[in-house]
């Protein structure tokens, strides 16, 4: 603009910057203005989230997901087996649904049974706090106050993304007898501690039988997980 003041046209200001020409001319006439993005009101986008949806996605990230950042934005990635195509898709429902007119985009892996479902958004650490270099487990993973009010009356949600993640449920054959189990397994004792949280919650009883695993396999307990969670579809 300095330039433009002192009277040299948009061909020579073009030359001495190496600006198209197009982009000082745009500039000159005011047509293209920088301005900064806008600021995110944390306060407003939490108060907005679809609760089920977000419950269930913070399983999923807890279990098998990442935010990174990108050049220009974060990015949220969850990565899931192709042997289970609907947890696929409702993975992808759920962050269309806590960023409605985003697309969740689906890559798969070129060597691993595998697919990264994610989304863009300036917005994914203010929503996921939790985030932070390195492996979960080598990290404190505490939830904020808003995310408990949140969970208070998602817990479903919130252990069927969890179970989806780093779980399954085992039909096995104890003597001739069907047996029924949910299994969940994590390095992480904070993050084991929330399902533990989610399950005492929901009134569903549970063993520790080693140090990374968390199981449910009493009979009216299993009978309870599967309203909610059931098979890997």
């Amino acid at each position: 603009m300095a330039m433009v003041r002192d009277g040299l046209n948009d061909c020579e200001i073009s030359r001495r910057t190496l600006l198209p020409r197009t982009t000082v001319r745009d500039w000159r006439h005011g047509s293209r203005q920088r301005t900064a993005p806008p600021r995110i009101d944390a306060e407003i986008l939490r108060a907005s989230l679809p609760a089920k949806s977000y419950c269930y996605l913070l399983g999923l990230y807890l279990g098998d997901g990442y935010v990174s950042k990108e050049a220009r934005t974060w990015k949220l990635r969850v990565t899931l087996d192709t042997a289970y195509p609907g947890i696929i898709d409702e993975c992808g429902a759920a962050m269309e649904a806590v960023f409605p007119g985003k697309h969740a985009h689906i890559w798969a892996r070129t060597k691993a049974n595998c697919v990264d479902v994610s989304t863009c958004s300036n917005a994914w650490p203010l929503l996921l706090p939790q985030h932070g270099p390195g492996r979960k487990h080598e990290r404190q993973i505490v939830l904020e106050g808003w995310q408990e009010r949140l969970l208070e009356g998602c817990n479903e949600e919130f252990v069927r993304g969890l179970i989806h993640s780093d779980g399954c449920r085992v039909v096995a054959n104890d003597r001739g007898v069907r047996s029924v189990r949910y299994h969940f397994s994590n390095a992480s004792t904070d993050i084991l501690s929330l399902y533990c949280g989610a399950l005492d919650a929901l009134g569903i009883p549970w063993t520790h039988p080693s140090k990374r695993d968390i199981a449910v396999y009493r009979k009216a307990a299993t009978r309870r997980m599967d309203e909610f969670v059931g098979p890997k579809r």
